[in-house]
């Protein structure tokens, strides 16, 4: 059984795929080549975002959002303590500080009502991540920022393709960014990224920050980064996208099986009212997790932990000064979260093999 199956996915999709990378090795156009732009207009299309920029990494589209929004040394950028790193580096990266804001327990995601809280004259910028699959309510997230005057960027590295009353991820704030890493929900073979923004200003700095600051060659209007996404990548994620919509479906089907068999066993995945859930991890709780964990894997079922540690918690970020139990949410969370197998070619029996263990697993005396 695997965690994630992109073998499978690539056996379905072969012949699609295969055809693109041939292409692009015809062609002898590597770098930002016709099927980058291509790539642009079609996720630009989907997401209803005036500007698409499709970029290196989930990383590298961070960083440059923050660069074209001028954060730098002595400002802040508030975001969230349970989340992967990259969401936090960058912000260190440009020279600016993170300021935390505990999450919920019931969707993972930045506390709103203590995001007022977190704002201070040096706050630059808000970076809420839309984390396992769903966005926070980023309604009320831009009406706080508008009555501050702040840029909103969302993290929708694990949200692609999920909706909030019908909008979709990366299409809601100021900046949307997000990774198509292999094991995301629309991957690549390799790191990729992208950006989305309605702001002709803001899509001209990221353009130019993509590629060493200048959009012409030679022309350099800034400082920038070799942040391109080359056309193999954006050859590979066009002859994926016409599946898209169908992986979304199938990986909402299993997401809703799991949530049925296991309601009362353990604490599932909840749905924010307004929201769709791409399940980029289906992630569920108990306090018994690293025991779950080996039973599981006795059974043949693999699992994954997101994320054993939060951020603050991390060495590299000891200098902010964080003690445990400054979010203790957030904590409380690393220590119980796993998540179980999730892609669109899990197969009925699969599904029921992994719900069943589960629930064995809960049903198991805490003294046995």
């Amino acid at each position: 059984m695997e965690f994630i199956d992109l073998k499978k996915q690539y056996q379905l999709y072969k012949e699609e795929i295969d055809s693109a990378i041939h292409e692009v090795l015809e062609q002898g156009n590597f770098i930002m080549g016709d099927q980058v732009r291509s790539l642009e207009t079609t996720l630009a299309q989907y997401t209803q975002a005036k500007h698409c920029i499709a970029v290196s990494s989930g990383t590298d589209s961070l960083q440059i959002a923050l660069m074209a929004l001028g954060v730098g040394a002595g400002d802040e950028v508030i975001t969230v303590p349970f989340t992967w790193i990259s969401s936090t580096e960058v912000i260190g990266l440009v020279g600016a500080t993170p300021v935390f804001v505990d999450i919920e327990a019931q969707t993972y995601n930045i506390q709103i009502e203590q995001l007022e809280k977190a704002i201070t004259p040096k706050t630059k910028a808000i970076l809420p991540v839309s984390l396992f699959g769903q966005m926070p309510d980023y309604t009320a997230i831009n009406a706080i920022a508008n009555k501050y005057g702040l840029p909103v960027i969302e993290d929708g590295a694990q949200s692609f393709g999920a909706t909030q009353h019908g909008r979709k991820s990366c299409s809601v704030t100021t900046i949307g960014s997000t990774s198509f890493f292999p094991a995301k929900p629309l991957g690549c073979y390799g790191d990729g990224g992208a950006l989305f923004t309605n702001d002709d200003i803001l899509a001209a700095k990221m353009r130019a920050i993509r590629t060493h600051g200048g959009e012409k060659r030679h022309h350099h209007t800034c400082l920038g980064m070799n942040g391109r996404l080359d056309t193999m990548q954006a050859a590979i994620l066009l002859a994926k996208f016409p599946h898209f919509e169908q992986e979304l479906k199938a990986r909402g089907k299993i997401g809703a099986f799991y949530s049925r068999a296991l309601a009362g066993y353990c604490v599932i995945p909840a749905i924010q009212e307004g929201n769709t859930h791409v399940y980029a991890q289906y992630t569920i709780r108990t306090p018994e997790r690293d025991g779950l964990a080996k039973f599981l894997s006795s059974k043949g079922i693999p699992t994954g932990i997101y994320y054993p540690k939060c951020v603050h918690e991390q060495p590299v970020f000891a200098s902010l000064g964080y003690r445990k139990g400054a979010f203790p949410v957030a904590e409380k969370m690393a220590e119980e979260v796993i998540s179980l197998p999730m892609h669109p070619w899990l197969t009925e029996e699969e599904q029921i093999k992994i719900v069943n263990a589960v629930k064995e697993f809960c049903c198991i005396p805490a003294s046995s």
